[in-house]
This record gives structure tokens, sequence and C-alpha cells, in this order.
């Protein structure tokens, strides 16, 4: 058995071993979806105002997570170098509280702590959400609070804590327990969990009554802050809204639980593929799926069979596993959902939480004494059979000798195939960043920011991002002018120039155009007699629907000055113009059929030529 500083020189060392793999892979990595939508958001309005640290993003309801991106973004405006660093940290203090609380739930246990520990560091099931910024932001606080928390609450029940420091536990727990809901609305199963391996480590189902009492200060302040949490969480967001399948559900979780969690076992999946702009998905092999069942299943087994409370422990963990999934994949549940979103892992931290959590306290767990319970009736004045020598002394003797050798070989078998799972996670994680950096966001990113620099005097509209980069349904975060809001130099985003540039899909500044949804027909006049003199109707070929559109018009004025253009249900907009022949790129809100066109400056009158109505492109696509 190692001592204590030798126990703590291993988790030090694999703690290390950890961060330094983990850093290697956010080294490798960027930028993606949900994190641009944050940065957008960070980018075109006050970090510190209500409307953003309470927006509703995508159900959740973060604002802590927003703080957090939102200082990033104005330290180093999309500089993944920041966002690295910040999971690196947020994952060491993880750590670092994980091993806080597994030496908490089995201080004799040295070995199995380590076993622990080890598990939740290397753990596939940690690896998707700690390399997306956005995700990571959600569930490495969760981690940190639910080791810490959880460790807390077994000292507490255990009677660890003296009278004098028992406040300050609870109180120091109850703020990291807001601190986590903050970051994540899913942090309100810290308290179930913390509940549960309190109840378990104090002697299992028979300790419930005895364990809310002794630590009553300590549920009490997690229940109120989570009825106010859950009151205001469905309050802002509405995690409810879309279609939902209660059969999706279910196919969803069983292939989270078959597909995802059991293979994470054995180290798995090997194989990640991906389609862009999705995440990469897990792809499984068959031995993993069966091993990772019989794993479990040998697991439950020698828990049931050797460890008293080894059951209930099994079946907690297990009922957490799947009812974590419910929630989260009912969200998902819509018939358009694939069903290899539950492959996606990024759902599984706080699972590979609770099993750290679980194989602690199975280390912690009186053994179960083998053998059968002799009782002997004593005659007055018999002899009592010694046990320190003759038959049974040798009968003793070989029985423990037996048992340590079994020790020794289940040792033995233990560390090799923790090895085994260990050296499988590492190989599941190279496969996994090698598809996640099948990513274009950030090539993208750094050639627009130089592109943005070198025309800082330039005056650009707006325009979306590549699909590859965003999808138009998270408008208007996929609009350029919130994504690089805070890069500096940068060309002004205006409602109109004389001077079309738009980003091309590698991020270039290039000579723009406007593709053709709708065309405007040229004026009857002419350059030497104008027919705007005044509010006029700009005939379209067709109808449009309400939209941000982009305007390209030509015209002839007779002097410089304003004039005022606007769509049907958009606000109106003031554009300059030049004396002579010119022409305008404009963006505007609206639809409808026509384009309303208006000269302000006194004597300004104008011919228009012919124009289109669609999206900003590039002039080679625009035609």
């Amino acid at each position: 058995m190692p001592n204590a500083r030798m126990v703590s020189l291993i988790a030090v060392f694999l703690i290390a071993g950890q961060l330094i793999v983990r850093g290697w892979l956010v080294a490798t990595g960027d930028f993606y979806w949900d994190d641009l939508v944050l940065i957008a958001r960070a980018s075109s309005g006050p970090i510190l105002s209500w409307e953003y640290l309470g927006h509703s993003h995508d159900g959740h309801f973060m604002p802590a997570a927003f703080l957090v991106a939102g200082v990033a973004t104005w330290l180093a405006p999309l500089n993944w170098v920041v966002p690295a660093l910040m999971l690196v940290a947020m994952q060491a203090v993880a750590s670092i509280a994980v091993w806080r609380m597994v030496r908490s739930i089995a201080p004799r246990a040295r070995v199995g702590a380590l076993i622990a520990l080890g598990f939740y560091l290397f753990s596939p099931m940690t690896v998707p959400a700690f390399a997306w910024w956005s995700a990571g932001l959600n569930t490495l606080p969760m981690q940190a609070a639910m080791a810490w928390i959880v460790a807390d609450a077994v000292r507490l029940a255990r009677g660890e804590v003296d009278e004098a420091r028992r406040r300050t536990v609870w109180i120091r727990s109850a703020v990291i327990f807001l601190v986590a809901l903050a970051f994540f609305e899913k942090s309100v199963f810290i308290l179930p969990v913390a509940l549960v391996a309190a109840v378990l480590a104090r002697g299992g189902p028979r300790a419930i009554r005895s364990t809310l009492n002794v630590c009553r200060e300590l549920w009490v302040a997690l229940t109120a802050l989570s009825a106010v949490w859950l009151v205001l969480y469905f309050l802002v967001s509405d995690p409810t809204s879309g279609e939902h399948s209660s059969v999706q559900t279910a196919r969803l979780v069983w292939r989270s639980v078959n597909s995802a969690i059991v293979p994470s076992l054995m180290g798995g999946p090997w194989e990640w593929e991906r389609w862009n702009p999705g995440p990469p998905t897990g792809f499984p092999h068959v031995w993993m799926i069966v091993g990772g069942w019989i794993a479990l299943a040998g697991v439950a087994w020698v828990a049931v069979s050797r460890k008293r409370g080894g059951a209930a422990i099994v079946a907690c963990a297990a009922v957490y596993a799947v009812a974590a999934q419910i929630p989260v994949m009912w969200n998902r549940s819509s018939p358009q959902t694939a069903i290899e979103l539950a492959q996606h892992m990024r759902y599984l931290p706080d699972t590979a939480m609770v099993f750290a959590i679980a194989i602690a306290l199975l280390f912690a767990a009186p053994s179960r004494t083998p053998g059968k319970k002799i009782s002997e009736k004593r005659t007055p004045g018999a002899r009592i059979p010694e046990m320190t020598g003759g038959r049974h002394a040798r009968e003793h003797e070989d029985a423990g000798h037996e048992l340590g050798e079994g020790r020794s070989v289940l040792v033995a078998s233990a560390a090799v195939a923790g090895a085994f799972v260990v050296v499988s996670a590492l190989v599941s994680m190279v496969a996994f960043s090698s598809s996640w950096r099948d990513n274009p966001t950030g090539e993208y990113l750094d050639t627009a920011v130089a592109s943005l620099h070198d025309n800082a005097d330039a005056t650009l509209l707006d325009q979306s991002v590549p699909l590859e980069i965003l999808q138009p349904f998270v408008y208007p975060d996929n609009q350029v002018s919130r994504i690089f809001g805070r890069v500096d130099p940068r060309p002004a985003f205006g409602d109109s120039t004389d001077r079309q540039l738009v980003l091309d899909t590698a991020g270039n500044l290039v000579p723009g155009g406007v593709t053709q949804r709708r065309i405007i027909g040229a004026g009857p006049g002419t350059c030497r007699l104008p027919e705007v003199d005044g509010p006029t109707e700009l005939r379209l070929d067709g109808p449009l629907f309400s939209w941000p559109w982009t305007v390209a018009l030509s015209y002839c004025a007779t002097r410089d000055g304003e004039v005022e253009i606007a769509l049907e249900g958009g606000a109106p907009v003031r554009v300059p113009v030049r004396a002579g022949l010119g022409a305008t790129y404009v963006r505007l809100d609206g639809g409808g059929d026509h384009i309303d066109l208006r000269p302000l400056t006194p004597g300004l009158r104008l011919h228009t030529g012919a124009g289109r109505v669609g999206e900003a492109a590039e002039a080679r696509f625009a035609g």
C-alpha cells in the first residue's frame, strides 16, 4: 500500500499529465459555432447589461458564462489564446477539486482514490465539452462545484467538521453552488448528487434521516437556491419550446447510454467522424460496447457481492447516467434531430463525475466478511480454544495468505485494465482532435481579421458569414458586423456605401455585388431630364418577404445630397449621393413589391437606372 506522500505525488503527476494533454487539445482547436454566437452578442452591446447577461441562449440561462465570454472578447477579440487558457485553467480547478473529493470520500483507500481520479481525468466523456469553449464555460464550473460540494457534504455527514467550522463550510458550498448555477442551469443536479453521496458515504439508505439532520443547513441552503434559480430560469428562458417526442427522447437516451457512456468505459470511441458544420460524432467498435457492458456487469457483481451498500451505489450511478440525459434529449427530440446527436458526447461530463464518485464510494465501503459465522455454546468451566496456535492458527494463516494472494492478483489485474483504458482513452482523444481540427472557422476568422485591418478606411454593409461557419437560423448573430464588432482597427459598418466590398468564404475582403432576387426597372427619365424630384415608388418585378435585403441602385444626380430609401414595413435609410453618374448599395429591412425613394436635399433630382435586390455576395457570384 503506497504511503500518503506517494499517493499525492501520483495524483499530481496524473493531473499534470491530463492538463498537458488537454492543453495540446485546445492548442490545436479554435472557435466553433456557439462560440461565435457568444462573441457576436458580446461585440454588439454592453457586456454588463441584463439584455446580454440574461439572454436565453438555446434554452440555457447562463449569465456567468456570458460574462466570462464577454470579458474574453473585450480583452482579445477573436483571439483563441484567451479561451484556450481559460479552458485549461478551469479544467485544472475541476481536476484538483475532484482529487479533494475522492480523498474525502475514501480517505483510507488510497489506491481506490487514485483509480477514481484517473477515471475522471481521462474519460472520453469529458473531452468534447472541454474542447468546445461555449460548452466548457457551462460544464467545467459545474464539475468543479459538484466535486467541491460533494466533498463538503460527505465530511459534514461523517462528522469530520468541527462545530466551529460547520457554518463556514455550508456557506462556502452554497456560494459555490450559486456560482455554478450562474454558469449552467444543469448545476441544479449537484444537490441530489451531493445528498445521495452523503447518504451512501454515511452508511446507505438507512442513514437518510441522520444525513438530512446532521447537514440540514447545507440542504436548506442548496434547496432554497435551487428553487429560486429554477423560477428565474423558467421566467427568462423557454426550454420547452419547439417540437418534442417521447419516442425520439427514448431513442436518443438509449443511444447515449449504449453508444457513448458504455463504450467510454473501454476508453472509446476510437473513430470520430465530422460533417461540417456539425461537431464530431463518435462511432465505437462493437467490441467496445460489448466490453463496456461486461465491465459494467463485473463492477456491479463485485460491488453487490463484496461491498456493503454496493448495490445502492451502483444503482444510484446507473439511475443518474440515464436520468441526466432525459431533459437534454427531450429538448433535442424534434423529428428533425438526427439520432447521432447522442454520440457527440458533450452532454456527459457530469456523468463521468458521478461515476468517479461511485468508484470512490465503492472503495470506501466496508467489505462483506467471507465465510460463515460460527457460534459456540460454552459450558461452565469449558476451555476456549486458542486461535493463536495449532490447527486454527494454521487455518487462519492459510486463509490470510490466500486472501493476500487474491488481493494481489486483483490489484495487478485492475492496474493492467486501468492502463489499457487510459491508453485507449488517449487514442480516442487523438482521433477526436483530428476530427475537431476539421473546422474552417479558425482560418476564416484569422484571414477576415487581417483583411479588416488592411481596409480600415472602407465602409462595409452587413452580410452573413458562410454557411459552414454559422447557419442563418441564428440571425442576427451570424452577421459580420456583430462577430467582428470589437475588432480594431476595422472598417465601419454602415447602411450604405458607394463601393461594395464583401468577405469571401475564405475571409478575404473582395469586390462585391448583389444577387438577383428581384430586379428594379430603370426610371422613365434621363440624366438630362431626371424623373425623381419627390417621393417615388421604384417598382420591383415581384414581391419580397420581410427580410434584411441589400439593394444595388444606379443613378444620375443633379447635385450632391441625400435621399431616403425604404422597403415596406422597414425603417428608412438616409443615403448620400454624388452629382453625376453613380451607384449605391443600401442595406434595408422590409419587404413588399416596391422601393420608396425620396430626395431630402432641396433641389436634388435623380434619374434611376436598373438595380437589384438580393443578398450581398462576391462580384463573381453576383453576375
